[in-house]
């Protein structure tokens, strides 16, 4: 497939600058597959659609403040510093992205907090706005990370124009987040309340976590027309035994395994037994899913609405069907549902 054929105008007023006031009351979007239906419910009845024995995979990864902003030396020029991972913890190496990166070269050193209470010097280029930044830090590891969290702040997309609200650092952040390393949130998960997992459970629905720690890579444009030719970064998964054997139990008895969200999808499908079961994982995936594509583990996916031609919106039809996630899309549009990270949802059955 083409890049071209994803193109969606989603109009600027449709993009959630805002959570919904409570988590489990966005609205939600039901597509089923085989009915080639389109209906509108509200997410807390997701409920209705899944009962005793069907796994509900979620991801538990945890979102840090990835976001801080500096002072170049002597020009004192304003720059944002983007943390995308930890390289080494002992020489506090960090792979970074800078912007405006024009002015930032090696041997550039960049000042944090008002009293310059954190110093980092760059060491090298990774891609046009990459960097690999050693921070200047004495002290202990458990003190250079404080300072590092206290001066950064919460990761939101670029997209949510306004600042940054003391509400973002719970609420860009899902209930069950547990594991620390994503620099933006598995937002399908953003819709759980502990009420509504508290009744999924009632209905018997098991809970399923694997991690995957969500990485830049995952908004990074597709630049090629040819989709074939599109290369994925690579995030870190893990998923254990638990997971395993709740995800495979629920398959072996014809249940419902419902990924949520594309981090979710991604993983699972990474990890597949020759039998089209799911086997345990941890290290590095860069498997970028569109269509056509044959989906051995999940056969239900919780999403949110993505950005035209991203790689989040080409896995969402390679799964749901192409015709029928652009119709979902274009009914999405006229329905006023609200997009990306804060916005609504889709369960696709």
């Amino acid at each position: 497939m083409k890049l071209s054929q994803f193109k969606i105008d989603v109009p600027n007023e449709l993009v959630a600058q805002h959570p919904a006031q409570e988590r489990d009351e966005s609205r939600l979007m039901v597509v089923n597959r085989k009915e080639g239906t389109i209906e509108h419910k509200m997410f807390k009845d997701i409920v209705d659609y899944f009962g005793e024995g069907d796994a509900m995979v979620m991801n538990d990864t945890k979102v840090f403040p990835a976001r801080l902003y500096g002072n170049k030396e002597k020009t004192g020029a304003r720059i944002e510093v983007f943390l995308l991972r930890e390289l080494n913890k002992k020489s506090r190496l960090w792979d970074v992205l800078v912007d405006p990166a024009r002015k930032i070269r090696i041997g550039n050193k960049l000042y944090f907090g008002e009293d310059d209470s954190l110093v980092a010097e760059v060491i090298d280029n990774t891609t046009s706005r990459g960097r690999t930044l050693r921070f200047l830090f004495d002290g202990p590891y458990e003190d250079f990370k404080k300072t590092v969290y206290t001066l950064g702040e919460t990761p939101l997309p670029k997209y949510i124009t306004r600042p940054v609200e003391p509400e973002d650092e719970e609420r860009f952040q899902t209930i069950f987040a547990e594991k620390e390393g994503a620099v933006a949130a598995p937002t399908a998960g953003l819709h759980f309340s502990r009420n509504l997992m508290k009744r999924l459970e009632l209905h018997g629905v098991e809970f399923a976590n694997l991690t995957l720690h969500t990485g830049l890579g995952t908004f990074r444009p597709v630049e090629v027309e040819d989709l074939t030719k599109h290369k994925m970064d690579s995030e870190e998964a893990f998923i254990n035994e638990d997971c395993v054997s709740k995800v495979n139990k629920a398959k072996r008895e014809k249940k419902r395994v419902c990924a949520v969200g594309t981090t979710v999808m991604r993983a699972l499908e990474s990890s597949v037994s020759t039998d089209d079961y799911l086997k345990p994982f941890e290290g590095w995936t860069n498997k970028f899913i569109f269509p056509p594509y044959e989906f051995s583990i999940p056969d239900s996916m919780i999403t949110n609405f993505h950005n035209s031609e991203s790689t989040l919106l080409m896995m969402v039809a390679a799964f749901g069907g192409y015709d029928l996630i652009m119709e979902a899309y274009e009914t999405a549009i006229k329905e006023k549902y609200r997009f990306y990270a804060y916005g609504d949802a889709m369960l696709i059955i």
